[in-house]
């Protein structure tokens, strides 16, 4: 199981598609002393994967410190980062504590077309350089894409840069309109949602680097369609084997599927993601329209966030189906 922590809302950045409108640090956050006992809870609920992410991890100066006791909790803690902070410094101290990977983000082989993205000038090199810098100090990283009408064609070339960068996989978030994203209109079309997830997936019978693609759960059934093998069981885990908290202790079934749990200082979250009845009603999958009709329910399981992003019903059919 996997999980993601959201540990500030800060960040340098102001990227288009912020599922977090990230930016400005949220009044709230949780505490050193909260997350050292919210990592403990996230180890008794079973989790083996701790991504922390933002905002901008590294703008918390005891992410250092999260790291090491998540590791001595014997979960596997990676970070979800633009790289720009990442210096041969922070590299050392990241590795030092305990870091599996790093995750970048790197959304295009343009430089222009990242920094715009980005909205930043020099992020695109920055990014790079950060890459290089985890390279060589033997920190693993990978890249994070996510995937719009700015870069739907440049995704394959992408993948080709990871490799040669020395990334460990290259993870393709398809865009989903929630946060910042809700204002962009750079969902790509059906058609080209199908056509992308086919050439990621043939892609992945050439290259040697993991392929994922995220928020496209029609990707597990594709796989297999195709006759590739994939160590990935489920397409949409949100609420059944994942979820993500935020800086103030709310909790989502997924960071783009913004409907409110519970908060972990209301309740031991070790309780929460075992009773609640939200988490309780996503692992019953009894999913409405074609998706509850679907022979690759159980192993898809369509986007729970872009279902509720079009109808307001999580459970509804999800609108990007390959197979309907």
């Amino acid at each position: 199981m996997i999980i993601s922590w959201n540990i500030t809302k800060e960040c340098q950045l102001k990227c288009k598609h912020c599922y977090r409108d990230a930016g400005v640090k949220q009044k709230g956050e949780l505490t050193t002393a909260e997350g050292l006992d919210l990592i403990e809870e996230i180890a008794k609920a079973g989790f083996k994967i701790l991504i922390i992410s933002g905002g901008e991890p590294l703008m918390r100066a005891d992410v250092y410190d999260l790291i090491r006791h998540a590791k001595a909790q014997g979960i596997r803690p990676v970070l979800g980062s633009n790289g720009l902070l990442i210096t041969r410094e922070v590299a050392r101290k990241l590795k030092e504590a305990g870091l599996v990977r790093a995750g970048i983000s790197l959304d295009s082989i343009s430089e222009n077309v990242h920094d715009d993205f980005r909205q930043e000038q020099g992020a695109w090199k920055g990014t790079i350089a950060a890459m290089k810098i985890c390279r060589e100090e033997g920190l693993d990283f990978q890249i994070h894409t996510t995937v719009t009408t700015y870069n739907y064609k440049d995704v394959e070339k992408i993948t080709d840069l990871a490799v040669e960068l020395g990334a460990k996989a290259h993870h393709i978030f398809f865009l989903v309109p929630t946060g910042r994203g809700k204002d962009m209109d750079a969902v790509i079309p059906d058609d080209k949602y199908q056509e992308l997830l086919q050439k990621i997936m043939k892609k992945q019978g050439e290259v040697s680097i993991e392929l994922k693609p995220v928020c496209a759960p029609q990707f597990v059934p594709l796989a297999k369609d195709l006759g590739q093998s994939t160590r990935f069981q489920k397409g949409c885990l949100a609420g059944t084997s994942y979820c993500v908290i935020l800086p103030n202790g709310d909790v989502h079934p997924c960071p783009y599927f913004p409907v409110r749990v519970a908060n972990v200082r209301d309740q031991k979250f070790s309780e929460m993601w075992k009773e609640h009845s939200l988490f309780k009603e996503l692992r019953e999958a009894n999913y409405t329209g074609q998706c509850g009709a679907c022979e690759h329910k159980m192993s898809c399981g369509g986007c729970r966030a872009r279902a509720y992003a079009e109808s307001g019903d999580y459970m509804d059919f999800d609108p990007a189906c390959i197979y309907h």
